[in-house]
């Protein structure tokens, strides 16, 4: 047998085995969770080696959405998520555009400088925000959270952005304007269509960090429980002595699947968008 088809017969052996094995360690903790989440505590204390729960109770998800409030804080988490990409994108779309298409002085030292703010530690920033809100008055509510994490995600948002405007042809622009279109009616009808892919990526990105961030929320909403997000609330079941493992599993749960359902039902999309822009043809 030549070192070609060796090579290859040996790729088609491993290809499954290394894929299934990745498989394997990535999903086996959220599939442990979840059981976790559906086993009674005193089943739980007498048998805390098993996988697989005898009996699966649905309590401890009653007990987290209603008892521990968590309808609530996903309540103010969607809310802060959402606006959060909404905002983001409507400020990074023309901010990357303009860097994309349009010729200033400075142009290039602005792409750049975008890009540095996004490489600061957030714990840099936390004292000073925290400050400047305390003396607006900010602090406590989920304005200001939204404005916290749109400064996070619009650096990053708009450098994904731009590259992916990069490959659009302006040739597609050129006839939009011949046509009698505006420069923003160009954007609107024909750049945006093009580029749903890397909006979704974007969007995506926006919403999983606001989703999940916990050092802002907790700096700006602490003392005020009812706005609490739901990395805050899995935090103070964490916490706890007094709360079971499987009504933690399950806060657990509902912070983590909202994300994985977003994702996987925009991961063609997500993939397109995050390698637009790597090749120019």
């Amino acid at each position: 047998m030549s070192r070609d088809r060796f090579e290859r017969a040996l790729f088609r052996v491993l290809k499954p085995l290394v894929i299934l094995f990745l498989f394997v360690i990535t999903a086996f903790p959220f599939f442990y969770m979840v059981t976790l989440s559906l086993r009674d505590i005193q089943e739980l204390i007498l048998d805390p080696g098993s996988i697989w729960p005898r009996g699966l109770t649905f309590d401890t998800y009653a007990n987290v959405l209603t008892k521990q409030g968590f309808l609530t804080f996903m309540r103010n988490s969607a809310i802060v998520a959402v606006s959060s990409v909404a905002i983001t994108l409507l400020i990074s779309i023309p901010g990357a555009y303009a860097v994309a298409r349009l010729r200033f002085f400075g142009r290039r030292q602005v792409h750049f400088v975008f890009l540095a703010v996004y490489l600061f530690p957030a714990i840099v920033l936390a004292i000073p925000l925290f400050v400047l809100f305390t003396m607006l008055g900010l602090r406590g509510s989920l304005l200001g959270l939204i404005l916290v994490y749109c400064a996070q995600t619009v650096p990053v948002t708009v450098y994904m952005l731009r590259n992916y405007f990069e490959t659009v042809p302006q040739s597609v622009e050129e006839a939009a304007a011949l046509d009698g279109c505006t420069r923003l009616s160009t954007i609107w009808r024909v750049v945006l269509p093009l580029s749903k892919p890397a909006l979704m990526a974007t969007g995506l990105y926006a919403f999983m960090i606001a989703w999940n961030e916990f050092l802002f929320a907790l700096l700006f909403l602490v003392e005020k429980r009812e706005s609490w997000t739901v990395s805050l609330g899995l935090s103070q079941l964490a916490g706890s002595i007094e709360i079971p493992t499987t009504v933690l599993m399950a806060g657990s749960v509902v912070l983590t699947l909202p994300i994985v359902i977003v994702f996987f039902v925009g991961e063609r999309l997500l993939t397109e968008g995050l390698t637009a822009g790597a090749e120019k043809g």
